[in-house]
């Protein structure tokens, strides 16, 4: 298998691996025992343009820079293509949901496609609730299909 096919695997596998590690996070970690960085994100009343929850930012960030680092000190071996992966991952992270879900930039409000209005929809429902075990939704790019099946019908209207 050429090389280049073999890296592109690594990243998309990377990049899949990370849903699953924000959602495992998002649910056990930002809604556990770090609740106190995170719950500013759900009850935010201040208008601040930065919130204690944004220090996730620098966490999730920490192994993508790391692995970036060592697979380039190593000739770019596999753990830079994973790197990459996370890397691109928190990059699109950031754009679905502070950009677009919480417009900290005011650009891509109005969108006729179906699947990020069910993102939209999913994280609104996940905001509903306010408390610390409270919520659902808790990926991000893959949400229940039901939210798909609700911005589909509001489409057709």
């Amino acid at each position: 298998m050429p090389v280049w096919i073999t890296n592109t695997l690594i990243v998309t596998a990377a990049f899949i691996g990370m849903e699953c590690v924000a959602w495992l996070a998002h649910k056990y970690l930002m809604h556990g025992f770090l609740w106190f960085l995170h719950h500013d994100h759900h009850q935010r009343d201040d208008g601040d343009f930065f919130e204690k929850n944004d220090y996730f930012f620098v966490i999730f960030a920490t192994p993508g820079i790391l692995f970036l680092t060592i697979g380039l000190n190593q000739d770019f071996n596999y753990l830079f293509w994973i790197g990459l992966g996370i890397t691109i991952y928190g990059f699109t992270y950031f754009i679905i949901h502070d950009v677009f879900i919480h417009q900290r930039f005011r650009v891509f409000r109005n969108t006729d496609s179906v699947y990020l209005r069910a993102i939209r929809r999913a994280h609104k429902m996940h905001h509903k609730h306010l408390g610390k075990h409270e919520g659902e939704c808790f990926g991000m790019l893959w949400v229940p299909l039901k939210y798909f099946r609700e911005a589909k019908k509001t489409a057709a209207r």
